[in-house]
């Protein structure tokens, strides 16, 4: 049999997915203990115990100043802005790609205008948004907006553009609006997209949020980053930046299994 033709079972797909990051912490691990071998002092690749010593700290021991756990604290105020930015983003590429894909008059004016838009670099424009809008919370939302919205409404308008034009003229001749058409025939097509399009802007997404934080914040994950950067902590940048990533992890598996449990259908079809 080959190669390609062959599949693994589920013990052994659960075994080679954990491979590559046995890897990386063996990896890691070894260069780790040369460094501290050659130098106890060395700051630049912390043991893992020193890690999960530093994780314990943050994650129990309320700050003296604010008598808060600021782990918490940064992880709550990330997640709302990241909430929020992306909410909006999703909300305005869902209504900008269904008028696009169903009107030509609005598909004429605006897609060169989208693409023009989704070439700009955002992070090239935050001095801008800081000017406008302040160093506040609106001026990071904005950012996440900005940043992934483009390319949802490119996506979702192609999607719409994808739906095969019997259906539309079926609609039409039934008597349907162009309002019905949108709410009945579109909208139920490009909403399972619409999640898997989230799921690809949250990488862009948290690289937002973070530059943002990094740059004018008092409370969030990339502030803190960037604050103990001056003291070289890594231990605790690399508990933050470990925490990120599994954050980013769990919120896009809970958007397959919310895509999952919405549009069996859609998941069946793929």
């Amino acid at each position: 049999m080959r190669l390609i033709n062959r599949r693994p079972g589920r013990a052994l797909t659960l075994f080679l997915a954990m491979v590559p990051f046995a890897l990386l912490i063996g990896a890691y691990s070894v260069g780790s203990e040369l460094r501290l071998a050659a130098n106890p002092q060395d700051k630049l690749l912390p043991s893992l115990a020193t890690i999960g010593e530093t994780a314990q700290r943050l994650l129990t021991e309320p700050d003296r100043r604010s008598g808060r756990i600021l782990f918490w604290h940064d992880t709550g105020m990330s997640l709302l802005r990241l909430a929020v930015g992306a909410a909006i983003a999703a909300l305005s590429g869902l209504i900008a790609g269904l008028a696009i894909g169903l009107l030509p008059h609005v598909r004429a004016t605006l897609t060169g205008f989208v693409a023009v838009l989704s070439m700009i670099p955002p992070l090239s424009i935050l001095p801008i948004l800081f000017i406008i809008f302040g160093l506040g919370e609106t001026s990071k939302i904005v950012l996440i907006v900005i940043g992934i919205t483009p390319f949802l409404i490119r996506d979702l308008s192609q999607r719409v553009l994808d739906i095969p034009r019997e259906q539309i003229v079926k609609a039409e001749t039934l008597g349907a609006s162009t309002l019905t058409i949108a709410a009945r025939v579109a909208l139920p097509q490009i909403l399972p997209r619409l999640i898997q399009s989230v799921r690809l802007s949250l990488g862009p997404a948290w690289l937002f949020l973070i530059a943002a934080e990094a740059i004018a914040s008092d409370l969030g994950l990339g502030y803190r980053i960037f604050l103990v950067r001056r003291y070289l902590a890594m231990d605790v940048i690399l508990t933050y930046v470990m925490w990120i990533t599994l954050l980013a992890f769990v919120i896009d598996w809970l958007l397959k299994q919310l895509s999952r449990k919405a549009f069996p259908w859609m998941e069946a079809g793929l």
